[in-house]
């Protein structure tokens, strides 16, 4: 059977395959010819959804390009709308396709915690809440929650030390002196007014600001007819600073409603979603998300319309947005947008999730249209300075390209890896590979290496060892080989890789070395060759700041792996050298504690109660690691 003989009938098999869908909503999967999947999308109606597909007739959009390249599909029939919502969203984060509208599954967003000791402390928090303490949040960024933290600090003087350190103060520290710890380590407060102030700093970031004045107000006053004024001067400056940081709260709207603004941006063939946050009536900030794939040239979305009408890349990037960020995650009761749409089922199911039902708002009126007028001014500035980098970056990209005269059919996808070698005087030797991709660093592909079985200070036999088991596996025709192999390092370095890829049957013509410039300046680096020609391309040019960019990021990336080994080791190696800790006993403390840094956090108590662990031995273990 000939090539198009095949082609024919597998699309006259996939053709069977949509007449025979069901009316019912569900999930739908495209896949081309190598099994790899294009695009995942829902339907409440799988039939006419799929079928609107292989009706089209316009061949110059990128949807179109995606038909084209389908052989075969899987569907999966759910019971609501809102079900396909939730699965459709679970598939796009873990297959990734590349023509649905991506947005980078990043780490959660962070949370002020409010513990729930006798006597609780704030911390900064990512990660999994519980119903033992309070989480006051998500906060767009860690500023965001410092800021928070300080005004506590300031205003109601909660404690931030960790548990070790409160259990065994015997005097105040320095937070007391400033006035920004009421000391409740030394009971310099008791415990029922200190519980007050907890309770009070938890009503502020709810956003019940007129209670806790009043009730500051109210205990000023008390300690005035009580004769007890120093104490009521310091309520007076509580209330003071409490006044001037809500003053300085231009966002204050007095509603403690949680609120998330939305803006979305489209232009130069990009979209931006810009963010914004307001907690417990307080502006918390902002932060701008880029998808991928959300648009093709000449501006038309990707993902078709959920009907027959094409909408506007707008709703479908915010809508998008909207699924992949909230689902499985904290929202909001009300969300404010620039665009309006009406999606009930992706309503219907957040609010299933959340437990609330969920205001939306597409044209606010009052200081909820200022908010979203700031969010959109945030995301076209954002915009502009992505368009603005990109343009550099693709210069610099294309400048690489020709000053090393690579003949590269398409930039977009230009590769380079580089390597470094970090250790101090040969002790926790880390190797790093970076990867730069489309135009840009891909931190998502970074990788590290423990390098053994060298003589402590072997560069060479470290980058030998590195480069080896990077690409042993490309030689044997899995992963990816790069355009260009940059080692940091002059002719010795690149002498070694030449060795390697020759062993391995490589192409030696990838390897660049970078080698240091006359007192190590920057600008002045040389470009070393495998077959040992030097290039310099002078401290202007744009191909030399991309390979500096490069060349640093890998030695930041080797120097943080290297002194987090380092002081693992050496944290490890403290509790080696304190008399009468042995290989048993350290083995007892570690699993009791989990790590060294447990060890470190444990009180005296707490190290006194471990079996073999004198009280004195135990005050010798927290004085070496303290």
């Amino acid at each position: 059977m000939t090539g198009k003989a095949t082609t024919d009938a597998a699309r006259d098999a996939l053709l069977e395959t949509v007449s025979a869908l069901p009316r019912l909503p569900g999930v739908y999967r495209y896949f081309d010819a190598k099994d790899r999947v294009l695009y995942v999308g829902k339907a409440r109606d799988l039939k006419k959804r799929v079928s609107s597909y292989f009706q089209k007739t316009d061949t110059n959009t990128r949807t179109a390009l995606m038909i084209r390249r389908i052989v075969r599909m899987e569907t999966t029939v759910t019971r609501t709308e809102a079900e396909a919502l939730l699965l459709e969203n679970n598939l796009i984060k873990a297959l990734q396709p590349p023509f649905n509208i991506l947005f980078r599954d990043d780490k959660t967003y962070p949370y002020l915690k409010i513990t729930g000791e006798a006597y609780p402390r704030m911390v900064y928090y990512r990660g999994a809440t519980d119903r033992k303490n309070q989480y006051f949040g998500p906060y767009p960024n860690v500023w965001a929650v410092r800021e928070s933290m300080q005004i506590l600090q300031r205003v109601f003087r909660l404690r931030t030390c960790e548990d070790s350190v409160f259990q065994n103060r015997t005097r105040p520290c320095l937070l007391y002196q400033i006035h920004r710890c009421s000391a409740p380590c030394v009971q310099f407060i008791s415990h029922e007014a200190y519980l007050a102030d907890v309770e009070s700093a938890a009503n502020f970031l709810r956003g019940r600001h007129a209670e806790v004045m009043q009730l500051l107000e109210k205990k000023m006053h008390g300690f005035a007819e009580a004769l007890a004024f120093e104490k009521a001067a310091e309520v007076r400056d509580q209330i003071t600073a409490l006044s001037q940081i809500l003053q300085q709260q231009s966002m204050e709207t007095g509603s403690d409603i949680d609120t998330d603004i939305l803006a979305v941006v489209v232009q130069g063939g990009r979209a931006c979603v810009n963010l914004a946050m307001v907690r417990g009536g307080r502006h918390l900030g902002d932060r701008a998300w880029f998808p991928a794939h959300a648009i093709e040239s000449g501006g038309v979305a990707v993902e078709p319309a959920l009907e027959d009408e094409m909408q506007s890349i707008e709703v479908e990037v915010l809508k998008a947005f909207i699924a992949q960020h909230y689902i499985g995650k904290f929202i909001p009761h009300s969300l404010i947008v620039n665009v309006d749409f009406d999606d009930p089922a992706l309503m219907m199911a957040l609010a299933e999730q959340c437990g609330h039902r969920i205001h939306l708002t597409a044209q606010p009126q009052g200081q909820r249209r200022v908010w979203l007028e700031m969010a959109r001014n945030g995301a076209e500035i954002a915009l502009d300075r992505l368009l603005s980098e990109q343009g550099s970056q693709k210069a610099r990209t294309q400048a690489l390209i020709d000053s090393l005269g690579l003949e590269v059919e398409n930039p977009d996808i230009f590769r380079v890896e580089c390597f470094d070698v970090s250790h101090t005087q040969g002790e926790a030797t880390q190797a790093s590979c970076v990867v730069y991709q489309h135009h840009a660093m891909q931190n998502g592909e970074y990788r590290r290496f423990n390098i053994d079985g060298i003589e402590p200070g072997d560069d060479y036999g470290a980058m030998r060892q590195v480069l080896m088991r990077r690409y042993e596996k490309v030689a044997s025709g899995e992963g990816v080989l790069p355009d260009v192999v940059l080692v940091d390092g002059g002719k010795g370095q690149v002498s070694m890789a030449r060795q390697v890829f020759e062993e391995l049957g490589l192409d030696t013509s990838l390897i660049v070395g970078v080698a240091k410039g006359e007192g190590r300046k920057v600008g002045l680096e040389t470009l070393v060759h495998a077959d040992g020609a030097e290039q310099a391309l002078g401290k202007d040019s744009a191909a030399l700041m991309l390979v500096a960019q490069i060349r640093d990021e890998a030695h930041r990336f080797a120097i943080t792996g290297m002194r987090a080994k380092r002081a693992k080791a050496r944290q490890a190696s403290r509790l080696e050298e304190i008399e009468g800790i042995g290989a048993k006993r350290r083995q007892k403390l570690l699993a009791r504690f989990g790590s060294m840094q447990g060890v470190a956090d444990a009180s005296v108590e707490d190290l006194a109660s471990v079996e073999g662990i004198s009280s004195q031995l135990a005050e010798q273990i927290y004085k070496q690691l303290h």
